[in-house]
């Protein structure tokens, strides 16, 4: 194999070597601070310093191509050719082993490295390089919402509930990528589950006493990326997670049923997950922030093992598909017939952030669901003011405690801005003994303001936003708390200083179906997607507002750090909490339907789903805005719709290529991507024909477009006929307009055309939908146009 790396490399490395030997006498003298106030040093030696400095690159090589299953010694083999392969660039075979610390051997075919930025560009530059890629790093997308969602109804099971149709996801096995396991859970208990489906390589590391059964099945974890990239301590290997989102999003997706679970009496219930009778496996690839070496090393694990779907709450924003590690592994992952579910990111309300993109991914978004946590404020005047908090905020009806602004209670010495905001060693205890402090939000911890009330002796709090624009969530407090808008604040204010003896009490309650739901979530990421306009993103909308699941915690073992966080269940929010809640019925969908393709599971999810009304906004008490398709894809999920859909767009792995081909990769960049010989084909009507559930137009410039769509019947003979909402200003014409399908399985194809009505000149999208109906069956999909203005 030919050397990669040029002279100018080595050239490059001996001349920084040179420069900073030649410099160190001078840092030696005056100190590097002193340094810093030398402009003509300051200036190559801080450059010098950005270029020297090594970092951890993904080098993505494609797919292997394996005829049966691999050998050790094909995995070995495997190995050493990325060490000859780094070597030739590194001009020492030895070197190369130091720098790669993952080498991915059984599907994805690459590897993870520490190199210096030239070594990169000149390793790119390689016929057998498909990607180079930065290891970058992703963030995590931080009970009652499954009868919500239609499974039960009032705590019981009714006849027709997808979980008995689908057995409770009998044996289907769910894993997720996130941030490991709290294994002693009892949303992990395995009594009465059979033994460990047969299919099943994996197994679970015992660091940190770490046991599975026949429930959680594997527990795995992978840092070597996270190490390469962040300071890490090594000590704390281990698949346990300290943070609690894993815990969390595994439990969610295919926790068992546990009665009795709450959070300090809030939301008092039985949690289970969306398949309760599944079989769980967690891959640590988090620590929090979560690398792309390491989350490739996930993926190959997760695929090895066995898993059915795959849950992935995480995510870094929209990357080009052959450099995103989460797209690279989901691409894989869909060739051996798994789903891979994933969160769309909480960077909402702003338009076009929404992450995890590409098309062979399920992309959620978050709703709420019809449940709140109140937390009301009643004055002595008996005016009323809502808040939100938890259930045990709350304080015996009808009695009134005296109430102050903790301006007026300030300790000596600290300043009234301090004593505001209740912050730390603010509160003159003897003035606070006894009563309820208004305080006023800021970036502090709300939980903190009230541990400061609570040691000075008081009873329960008023938290007050400071701006309009503030959103309200509720939390666990050390008294209790009522958290008010802005607004409502002023009113509490002006009540405290126009009585004489102003009191007040909190009132707290769990409330279910007086909030109005489903709404968006005001942090759910939007669309437009800007990798890739014309694939609608996200795709569906799950519940992921003050979801309450597992936590990390919940009966460890005495000699685990962690263990002193003694929370069983917890609520948090996010996309994360949405995308397990697919993930589960998806796994449901796979217990019912094992010959579906992954393709075929999303479109059952997508077209069966139901639209929403409206987004909140980040304004406490604001009025609601209207959503759109935008915002929420294909609507809000419908299980018990997706388990019988009737008709479903199908994909297979060609297609996926061929909408690579389509959006600009060559066939010698895919041969290596899919790990054989192909060619992109010469007549392709490109993204419009593209077989996707949802059809989008982002650039209507001509006065006509048309498009195709194929239908699969996965359900009994029947005939449907189309039913069009066409989007404001644009004419959609359907053909033909009936479809008869005979047999299961029977495909059919249909033509969409879509044309701008004469004056419109609408610069921003517009929606509408294309429903094929039997009667029985509602197979929708939401249609989505912007035309673009023509320059004159």
């Amino acid at each position: 194999m030919r050397p990669l790396c040029s002279v100018s490399v080595d050239l490059a490395r001996a001349l920084k070597l040179r420069f900073i030997v030649q410099l160190r006498p001078v840092l030696q003298g005056r100190g590097l601070h002193s340094v810093a106030k030398s402009t003509a040093i300051l200036l190559p030696f801080s450059l010098i310093l950005q270029d020297f400095i090594e970092s951890s690159y993904v080098v993505y090589l494609g797919k292997h191509s394996y005829a049966s299953e691999p050998s050790t010694t094909d995995l070995d083999r495997v190995t050493d050719a990325h060490h000859e392969l780094l070597g030739s660039c590194m001009k020492s075979k030895e070197k190369a082993k130091q720098a790669i610390f993952y080498s991915y051997t059984r599907y994805i075919n690459g590897f993870a490295a520490v190199l210096e930025d030239e070594e990169a560009a000149e390793i790119s530059k390689h016929p057998e390089v498909v990607s180079v890629s930065r290891n970058q790093i992703s963030q995590l997308h931080t009970t009652n919402s499954w009868g919500f969602l239609g499974l039960e109804r009032n705590g019981e099971i009714p006849a027709d509930s997808m979980w008995l149709k689908a057995r409770f996801g009998e044996d289907v096995i769910i894993g997720t990528l996130d941030s490991g396991v709290w294994p002693e859970s009892e949303s992990f208990n395995d009594e009465g589950m059979g033994p460990v489906p047969s299919k099943w390589k994996g197994y679970c590391d015992p660091n940190d006493g770490i046991k599975c059964n026949r429930k959680l099945i594997g527990a795995r974890y992978f840092s070597k990326g996270h190490e390469a990239a962040e300071t890490h301590d090594s000590s704390n290997h281990t698949a346990r997670d300290y943070d609690g989102h894993g815990t969390h999003t595994l439990s969610t997706a295919g926790g068992r049923f546990v009665s009795g679970a709450n959070l300090f009496g809030s939301a008092y219930g039985t949690a289970k997950g969306g398949s309760p009778n599944s079989r769980v496996a967690s891959y640590k690839v988090c620590w929090p922030r979560c690398s792309d070496a390491d989350v490739l090393a996930g993926y190959e694990a997760a695929i090895h093992d066995g898993v059915d779907i795959l849950s992935v709450s995480l995510g870094s924003g929209q990357e080009e598909y052959i450099t995103d590690g989460i797209a690279i592994g989901a691409f894989l992952a869909m060739e051996r017939g798994i789903l891979v579910v994933a969160s769309a990111g909480n960077k909402g309300p702003d338009p076009g952030v929404v992450g995890n993109v590409a098309p062979w991914i399920l992309t959620v978004a978050c709703s709420t669901i019809s449940r709140e946590f109140t937390s009301n404020v009643i004055l002595g005047n008996n005016k009323q003011y809502k808040g939100m908090s938890f259930n045990t905020n709350t304080q015996p009806a009808g009695k009134f405690y005296p109430l102050i602004n903790s301006v007026d209670a300030k300790a000596a010495n600290v300043s009234s801005n301090q004593a505001k905001y209740c912050s730390i060693g603010s509160l003159d205890p003897f003035k606070v003994k006894g009563k309820i402090v208004y305080c006023t939000r800021n970036e502090d911890p709300d939980v903190e303001k009230s541990l400061v009330v609570s040691q000075a002796g008081g009873v329960g709090v008023i938290l007050a936003n400071r701006l309009i624009i503030q959103q309200i969530r509720p939390r666990a407090h050390f008294v209790p708390t009522s958290v008010v808008s802005a607004d409502d604040g002023l009113s509490i204010l002006t009540y405290v200083y126009s009585t004489k003896s102003p009191v007040a009490y909190i009132s707290g309650a769990t409330e279910v179906g007086t909030a109005a739901a489903p709404v968006m979530a005001d942090f759910s990421s939007p669309g437009p997607n800007l990798i890739t306009p014309e694939i609608l993103k996200p795709d569906i909308t799950a519940p992921g507002v003050n979801i309450l699941a597992a936590y990390t915690g919940a009966s460890g073992p005495t000699d685990v750090p962690g263990d002193r966080r003694r929370v069983h269940f917890n609520f948090i929010s996010g996309t994360s909490m949405a995308c397990p809640h697919v993930s589960g019925i998806a796994g449901l969908l796979k217990t019912m339907h094992p010959e579906w393709s992954p393709a075929a599971i999303k479109s059952a999810i997508m077209t069966t789903a139901t639209t929403i009304s409206n987004v909140k906004q980040p304004i406490a008490n604001a009025s609601l805005i209207e959503a759109t398709p935008l915002n929420y894809g294909a609507g809000h999920i419908w299980p018990s719709r997706a388990m019988d859909p009737g008709l479903v767009y199908d994909l297979t792995t060609k297609d996926y290529v061929n909408f690579l081909c389509s959006i600009g990769y060559n066939s010698t960049q895919l041969s290596l991507f899919i790990g054989k010989p192909y060619i992109c084909p010469s007549q392709n009507n490109g993204l419009l024909d593209f077989n996707y559930p949802s059809i989008t137009v982002p650039n209507l410039s001509s006065n006509k477009t048309t498009l195709s769509r194929t239908l699969k019947n996965v359900g009994t003979p029947s005939l449907y006929r189309v039913n069009i909402r066409a989007p404001g200003g644009i004419s959609v014409k359907v053909e033909p307009r009936s479809l008869k399908f005979d047999k299961i399985n029977e495909e059919k194809m249909f033509k969409v055309t879509l044309e701008a009505t004469k004056g419109f000149k609408s610069n921003d999208y517009v929606f509408g939908e294309i429903t094929w109906s039997d009667g029985k069956h509602h197979v929708r999909s939401p249609v989505v146009v912007k035309k673009m203005e023509v320059a004159a």
